[in-house]
């Protein structure tokens, strides 16, 4: 079925028309290029794929070490390992022979490239051109690129492979304030970005844990793990989607929510899990959230002083559903930009 050279072409195979002085014309054949994705394991082709090699008088392939080529002579498919030219590929498929091209992780640009000219020159009769998609790029497949790159800049990087998890603590948070930033301002371009970066917080700090504790031994854990804990853990707490509950609005997921977590925390203070770290007015406001959920009466310290006022600011704003950093974020912007046009007067 599968040549392994050019010359093998019979000069006249599959013709069925003759030309001046009964001269046979030839029919001009069938090229497909079969890309796959380097994301999806070699040997796992469409039933197309597979169909257009079986079918094919000839496959090709210019990388000799394409992870394909294995699996393919596997199955029984010769597979020549020729970088053919345009031209050369055009004469293979003379007398309408089929001609795979396996393409390589570049895509073939100098093939494709070649073939457009031949067929923009108008003076040759062109095969049929299909490209053939032989594996597809499930819905987060990049994100195994990005683990092949961290993984890399992890060993060969001078400064990345020195990194601890509290060396890098900043940057998370700095990374996790852009991106506020970025939604609040609206900026679409800005927020990829900005998920972009924190994303990679989250991708350093797993490659980092595969290696084990820093300090104290710990246990390695790497993305896989961190995925597989928030696959879990979401999936626990949406009764609603995956189990036998029912929840119509918002107020019913939250409160699946809720129970399921106190299930699982099992905390013996409504303020266990609030970091003690965040901003003054975000942790007032989630204490008094904690405390107005678990429907707790706490009377509000009494003070002197502004971060008392804050306080009962900030505690009444949660109660009528403002989150006081975002409120206070906007009147900075609002204030910044006053600045700005104060500035631009003077100028």
């Amino acid at each position: 079925m599968n040549a392994t050279s050019f010359d093998d072409a019979p000069e006249a195979a599959g013709s069925d028309a003759t030309g001046p002085g009964s001269e046979p014309v030839l029919a001009p054949g069938r090229i497909v290029l079969l890309t796959t994705s380097h994301r999806v394991a070699p040997g796992l082709l469409s039933w197309p794929a597979w169909q257009a090699l079986r079918g094919a008088d000839q496959v090709l392939c210019a990388d000799g070490a394409h992870p394909q080529l294995p699996y393919l002579r596997e199955a029984g498919i010769t597979v020549a390992e020729l970088s053919p030219s345009a031209q050369d590929l055009v004469d293979a498929c003379a007398g309408g022979r089929t001609v795979v091209v396996v393409a390589t992780g570049e895509g073939e640009p100098r093939l494709t490239d070649g073939l457009a000219r031949l067929a923009g020159s108008g003076r040759i009769q062109m095969p049929e051109l299909e490209l053939l998609p032989a594996s597809y790029d499930l819905p987060g497949a990049r994100l195994l690129d990005l683990v092949q790159v961290m993984d890399r800049i992890r060993v060969e990087c001078p400064w990345s492979s020195q990194q601890t998890h509290k060396g890098l603590a900043k940057y998370g948070i700095e990374e996790a304030y852009e991106l506020v930033e970025a939604i609040e301002e609206g900026d679409r371009d800005e927020l990829r970005e900005e998920l972009g970066d924190v994303l990679l917080q989250v991708v350093f700090h797993a490659r980092i844990a595969e290696e084990g504790g820093e300090e104290d031994g710990a246990a390695p854990f790497s993305i896989d793990d961190v995925a597989g804990g928030i696959v879990a853990k979401l999936i626990h707490r949406h009764p609603h989607v995956f189990g036998d509950e029912t929840a119509t609005t918002p107020d019913e997921v939250k409160e699946h929510w809720l129970r399921t977590k106190a299930v699982e925390k099992q905390r013996t203070s409504v303020t266990e899990g609030i970091p003690l770290g965040q901003p003054g007015l975000a942790l007032a406001a989630k204490l008094s959230s904690r405390v107005r959920t678990a429907g707790l009466e706490v009377p509000l310290p009494q003070g002197e002083g502004v971060g008392y006022e804050l306080l009962a600011m900030a505690a009444h704003a949660e109660a009528e559903g403002v989150d006081p950093e975002a409120a206070l974020r906007a009147a900075a912007r609002a204030y910044r930009d006053a600045i700005r046009a104060t500035e631009g007067s003077r100028a």
